[in-house]
């Protein structure tokens, strides 16, 4: 390590750093090794005096011989600065590791670590620790792999390792202490135990962790213990930490802490002694934050920002422009030269201070670091600290609430009366309470401004609407439920589009105002261009909610198929509404949507299921969509119709430790995966799931085996529940169990039938329904005579009527995708070209009219624009001119084929 002189550096730290001193007076191998400028050697010595039967001492003893092997290399210029801090770090990794194994192999005799974690976050986690920090990891454990006694409780072994561990570190003998750890940055520190279990750790940064928490793990890192299952635990709480939204509230939660931090602050403003270097203004904390604020805002979309050291960090912004490569190295070659103080702070007593003393102490420091005295100290961190601080006051801005506008009421009257708001003076009165502190969305001084200077485009917008009352209730919703709309504030008022699109959300249907009001967060929907594309394959939206899943168990799965499956429904809303997409693609999106939530909850329901109960041999659980559901054409107030079968010996058992029946197991079985779509959670409903298309509907069992469906379909069931049939997909099973259910229903839809019974039974069935449900509305495109009813129903009597003849001619005339099988039927000459353009519409009005027009009502102007736009018409009026020819075409074809004197 040439140009180093290590012989002054051992000088000036035996005359100015007394802890030094007496480190190289009990070590003098070490000093001559030092002397000799040998730093490698002397990492060995410390490493050397580290082992001893007596973990405690051996740690004790490594730490002092390490201290001093890194303070003189530092103070003799042999050190980059990155290396000295990654050489304490390093040793602080491996301190608490040895400490965890230590701790485990006293209770079990065994340093198996599994299921005990320690994440180093701080200046540890960032590899930038100094002399005398402390540290602050997490400690967490998983039960079900944590090594422990059989008779020891998960829990409270985790415990009684975790007071060891800090015994071992923290504790100060004779041989002095390892390292000072503190444990107060763990989820809920207040409430949790010193060791916390995974899932409670996780649930936390889920749903409940606060903004200085996502940037205390941006350097957060599996430092110590089982550091894989560390690792993973990282890689499911990255949604937490970088989220793909820019979240300015979360920034302004950390500007504010800042603040704080200042306004707590007591000591000098500017250096000299009792400045603080790490508090201070332009010191090393505030350098931090201005890192960790650019990342938080960045980096959930730039992931060249997802770095861990502070220096790392700023490099990487100015690289990704995301500042001022000036700012950058300004503040970086400050925080350097901040940290080199802050050691030689702490060397000269081993204590954690970044405090500059007064007198003599601090010409000690001076020179300790090759300084000629405190004054030239003082004077070179005054022109740092203004560099530095005047920059990280240009991020934080002003005070809180400074110069905010705050609108009286009666200019906000006047403003209202000229939109043509109804009851403008209580309308005002109501916009005041917003603002009085009620709502955590419209606390800070910016999102106040944002808020001001959005809200004239923003009335403006919602007198335009069909229904400003209930936009001004559901915008009140989303300010109350969101934690921060600064964001949304701010792009209102700079994307005219985005507004319009938000009060279509609120007022054009009450489904999506509803479920805006409810979960706010789908706001990032509305601004998430990518969000309003339509969703890829089943596969691809089943990967979407796996990847959400915050953690690796049955309910956290749940949760994420109802938070995913809840985002792509109300996206496929918004394209709906905003005319974005054809509504016979949303419906088939809405179907794909439907299948990978059911494929997920029954494979993740099995295994669960089968943690009790085991399996049965040879048998599985098969599920059969109908209707809507089986021909991929959903919408968004659709049940799910399916029957449950199983295959295998329905007299066999299952070899779980609470072994049932087949019939029992797969019924048991079944109503799980039901619950599982159906049953509110924290994350809100899924699915309706209506099972009484099975054999014997409600009074029959839930599932049936597929020899009892094949018995009853060809001896028992109903011409409706045949013409149910030839709509029906087998959804979910294995190959060779679908591939036989397959053949069951062809067999049933396709055996031969007497043309004149068929025909009676579906008029006679039609003239039943109609005389029990009326159409809700002259939009009520399923119900009305010339409708989708009658559409579907002449379709499913020439399925059965041409049986196997049609299908061999013709085998897509009985795809369970309509949009499929009407073609084939048109080639077979047996619908018309207009049958099929006619179901076409009516299905788009149905899908779009689920939101715009419900219960086929006539809808208000707006509503009634939107879903003319949605189905391809000019007009509203244009529109129903189209349904009234349509209808047309589908009574001709219900009155060739079905009419006998029962016309539609």
């Amino acid at each position: 390590m040439g140009g180093a002189d290590w012989k002054d550096a051992i000088t000036r730290a035996e005359a100015h750093a007394p802890f030094l001193g007496r480190a190289l007076e009990k070590e003098p191998d070490l000093r001559a090794v030092l002397a000799a400028g040998e730093f490698d050697a002397a990492l060995e010595y410390a490493r050397n005096r580290g082992v001893h039967e007596d973990v405690g001492i051996g740690l004790r003893r490594e730490r002092l011989a390490l201290a001093a092997s890194v303070a003189i290399a530092d103070l003799a210029g042999a050190l980059p600065l990155s290396r000295t801090v990654g050489e304490l770090s390093d040793f602080a990794d491996r301190a608490l590791d040895r400490a965890i194994r230590a701790a485990i192999t006293d209770r079990t005799g065994d340093p198996d670590v599994s299921g005990f974690i320690a994440l180093a976050l701080g200046k540890q986690g960032a590899h930038e620790l100094n002399y005398s920090s402390d540290i602050d990891p997490i400690l967490l454990y998983e039960p079900e792999s944590l090594r422990r006694r059989d008779s020891d409780d998960p829990g409270d072994a985790a415990q009684r390792y975790a007071r060891r561990i800090v015994k071992l570190l923290s504790e100060n003998t004779a041989e002095g202490y390892v390292l000072r750890v503190d444990l107060r940055l763990r989820p809920a520190s207040e409430i949790s135990p010193m060791a916390v279990p995974y899932g409670s750790a996780l649930s936390h940064y889920q749903g409940q962790a606060l903004a200085w928490e996502r940037a205390a793990f941006i350097r957060a890192r599996a430092a110590a213990g089982d550091v894989a299952a560390g690792t993973r635990f990282l890689g499911e709480i990255k949604p937490f930490i970088w989220r793909s939204a820019l979240d300015f509230g979360a920034i302004e939660e950390i500007r504010e802490l800042t603040r704080r931090i200042r306004e707590s602050y007591t000591g000098p403003v500017r250096p000299g002694p009792g400045f603080d270097v790490k508090r201070g203004r332009g010191g090393i904390r505030e350098i931090e934050f201005y890192a960790q604020t650019h990342q938080l805002i960045h980096g959930g979309r730039d992931v060249s920002l997802r770095v861990r050291g502070t220096r790392a960090a700023l490099d990487a912004l100015a690289a990704a422009s995301r500042i001022d490569p000036e700012d950058a190295a300004t503040l970086g070659e400050g925080y350097d030269r901040l940290r080199e103080i802050e050691h030689r702070l702490q060397m000269v007593n081993d204590r954690q201070t970044h405090m500059l003393p007064d007198g003599d102490a601090l010409d000690h420091v001076a020179r300790l670091d090759g300084l000629p005295s405190g004054a030239a100290l003082v004077r070179e961190l005054d022109a740092l600290t203004e560099r530095t601080g005047a920059i990280y006051e240009r991020l934080i801005g002003d005070s809180p609430r400074e110069g905010v506008r705050v609108t009286v009421p009666s200019e906000l009257v006047g403003r209202l009366a000229s939109s043509s708001l109804p009851d403008p003076k209580k309308l005002a009165e109501r916009i005041e309470r917003w603002r009085d502190g009620r709502f955590q969305s419209l606390r800070s001084a910016q999102a106040l401004a944002a808020f001001d200077s959005m809200l004239p485009r923003l009335l403006n917008a919602v007198a335009a609407s069909d229904d400003p009352e209930r936009a001004i209730v559901r915008w009140e919703g989303v300010l109350e439920g969101a934690s921060s709309a600064i964001t949304l504030f701010r792009l209102l008022d700079a994307r005219p589009d985005l507004l319009d699109r938000l009060v279509a959300t609120l007022t054009l249907t009450p489904t999506l105002s509803d479920e805006l009001a409810r979960r706010p967060e789908l706001l990032d929907v509305l601004l998430d261009q990518e969000a309003l594309d339509l969703p890829g394959s089943i596969e691809d939206i089943m990967w979407r909610i796996e990847g959400a899943a915050q953690r690796d168990d049955y309910e956290a799965l749940l949760d994420a198929i109802r938070v995913i499956t809840g985002e792509i429904r109300f996206a496929l809303g918004v394209q709906l509404i905003e005319g974005m997409a054809d509504p016979l693609d949303i419906g088939a999106a809405l179907s794909r949507t439907a299948e990978a939530a059911l494929k997920l909850a029954m494979r993740e329901t099995e295994i669960e299921f089968a943690r009790t109960h085991g399996r049965i041999e040879g048998g599985e659980l098969l599920v059969l969509g109908l209707g809507r559901l089986g021909g991929g054409a959903l919408t968004h107030a659709s049940d799910l119709d399916i029957i449950y079968l199983f295959t295998g010996d329905f007299s066999a058992r299952s070899d779980g430790k609470r072994s049932l029946g087949a019939t029992h197991y797969f019924n048991r079985l079944a109503s799980r995966v039901s619950a599982a779509l159906s049953v509110p959670t924290a994350q809100g409903a899924l699915y309706e799931v209506d099972t009484r298309l099975r054999p014997q509907g409600a009074q029959g069992p839930l599932a049936v085996s597929c020899e009892a469906f094949a018995k009853y379909q060809q001896q028992t069931a109903w011409t409706w529940e045949h013409m149910a049939l030839a709509r029906s997909r087998v959804l979910a099973g294995s190959d060779h169990a679908r591939g036989n259910l397959e053949a069951i229903v062809k067999a049933v839809i396709r055996k031969e039938r007497d043309e004149e019974a068929l025909r009676e039974a579906v008029a006679n069935m039609r003239a039943e329904m109609a005389e029990h449900k009326t159409p809700g509305g002259p939009l009520d495109v399923k119900l009305l005579r010339g409708g989708l009813v009658d559409a579907e129903f002449v379709i499913h009597f020439l399925q059965l009527r041409g049986g196997e003849t049609l299908a061999r001619a013709h085998p897509d005339a009985f795809d369970p995708d309509l949009g499929i099988a009407i073609p084939s039927l048109v080639e077979a000459d047996l619908l018309t070209p207009a049958f099929a353009a006619a179901y076409d519409l009516m299905t788009r009005m149905l899908v779009a009219g689920r939101l715009l027009a419900p219960g086929g009502a006539v809808p208000p102007a707006s509503a009634a624009r939107a879903l003319a736009k949605a189905c391809g018409a000019e007009t509203y009026g244009a529109l129903r001119q189209q349904f009234e020819d349509a209808r047309q075409s589908i009574a001709e074809s219900w009155n060739r084929y079905l009419g006998h004197g029962k016309s539609a």
